[in-house]
């Protein structure tokens, strides 16, 4: 890797990420089921059939897991809370669970990392789905004692604190795309939990602001959306991808407003006098975590409801994912964010990785193409700074290869390798590279 430590700015922050259901193991610490469970149980939901019951076991494994943080140079590590294991039934406090957090906390600050919470990272505890999740204005409220039952315990040992992570995912990808926990395809439960999730947010901030928590944000998701063409028809598409995908949640935050090519469709079936939650939704926020994986080629598709929309498969280099590696997309979109919508504001890059195929390194973890996909999106945090653009940190997804979703464990995003039969970690060449670069 080129790129060394010194070229950031000298407090800027390296970390990695994780996900509490996508890791920890949810069948251990008393934890409650969540939708995510009951999801994996049904046909073709996930693939494998797999769920997160012991994923990478870090619930028993977190020393050593800290450990590959502290020895890689990372000065911080993103992870989550589960709300099923904080609160098994959505109101009661797990004493067991809180202590595992404890301790976990604990070990970070032992070993010199700074600890980055997000709240809500998808595990909504099923006696919440059972009242209709993020359908229902009553999970929104609950969020926020959520909110106060974990930053009661951990919260004065925080550098910083995120609301959700992606609420477009909670929101539109599973209720109206269903691709994840619920597996909706409704518009009415989508335009609910898009709004709702925002009201979750406006709660939690504001538990946060009472308690004077420092440096509270939200952890939004970004893609560069481009027309397919140069077609009236593709360039409305790509508006509407945009203004669904990137401008809904953070043009709420910054007092915007939610975008009229997206209520075009969604306003029919919007909860009752949303508009009367929009000045809590727009409370200034201290951070803005931005997490970026690849840009998105639009089409109009009107064999499809409401918004018509059709994807194209671009020509460049793809993931595992079948996602095009763009680096220059996360250029333009912190440009596009410091100039439309938070101006100064501190940003981090909260998650950006790649999955691979590791089968293509005959087993020597020399994955070439991870280190070369994070130094060109190193170089586009660099040209944003540049920019002017006030980016104060990187993490990476992820620390562990680990339970993705909908994919099960077919997804390696890690740069430290998972053998799910024994567990055993082995980190890859990217973590070494990344060693190289950010060891002091």
């Amino acid at each position: 890797m080129k790129l060394k430590r010194t070229d950031f700015p000298p407090d800027f922050r390296f970390g990695a990420a994780t996900a509490a259901y996508q890791i920890e193991g949810h069948s251990f610490g008393n934890a409650g089921p969540s939708h995510w469970d009951t999801f994996a149980k049904g046909p073709g939901n996930v693939v494998g059939a797999e769920d997160g019951a012991i994923a990478c076991d870090h619930y028993h494994r977190w020393e050593a897991d800290l450990d590959l943080i502290r020895d890689a140079g990372f000065d911080a590590y993103r992870f989550s809370t589960s709300w099923a294991r904080v609160t098994p039934d959505g109101r009661t406090p797990n004493p067991e669970g809180l202590d595992y957090y404890d301790r976990l906390v604990d070990g970070m600050l032992a070993r010199g990392i700074e600890p980055y919470l997000t709240l809500y990272h998808w595990d909504l505890p099923s006696a919440l789905a059972d009242i209709g999740g993020w359908t229902n204005r009553e999970t929104a409220l609950r969020f926020g004692d959520y909110t106060d039952v974990v930053l009661d315990r951990i919260g004065d040992r925080m550098a910083g604190v995120a609301t959700l992570n992606e609420p477009w995912c909670v929101a539109w990808l599973s209720h109206f795309l269903g691709h994840h926990a619920p597996g909706l395809r409704d518009i009415r439960a989508a335009a609910r939990a898009m709004h709702h999730v925002m009201v979750a947010h406006a709660e939690s901030m504001e538990r946060m602001r009472a308690r004077g928590q420092k440096n509270a944000g939200i952890v939004l998701n970004f893609e560069a959306s481009y027309p397919a063409t140069d077609s009236a028809a593709d360039k409305a598409a790509a508006a509407r991808q945009d203004a669904i995908f990137n401008r809904w949640f953070i043009g709420a935050i910054c007092g915007q407003g939610y975008p009229e090519e997206a209520l075009e469709g969604l306003r029919p079936h919007m909860p009752a006098c949303w508009e009367d939650d929009m000045a809590r939704i727009a409370a200034p926020i201290d951070w803005l975590g931005v997490n970026y994986y690849t840009r998105g080629l639009l089409k109009e598709d009107r064999s499809q409801p409401w918004p018509h929309l059709g994807s194209v498969t671009g020509p460049l280099d793809k993931t595992q994912m079948g996602w095009e590696i763009y680096p220059d997309g996360l250029r333009e979109v912190l440009c596009r964010l410091k100039d439309d919508f938070v101006g100064d504001l501190p940003m981090m890059v909260t998650e950006n990785g790649m999955a691979r195929d590791e089968s293509q390194s005959n087993g020597n973890m020399g994955d070439v193409e991870r280190i070369g996909f994070i130094e060109g999106h190193f170089q586009a945090a660099l040209d944003a700074i540049a920019a002017g653009v006030n980016l104060n940190g990187f993490f990476y997804w992820s620390l562990l290869d680990n339970f993705e979703w909908a994919f099960g464990f077919e997804k390696r995003f890690g740069i430290v390798h998972v053998d799910y039969q024994s567990l055993k970690r082995t980190p890859k060449a990217s973590y070494h590279a990344l060693k190289a670069m950010l060891y002091r």
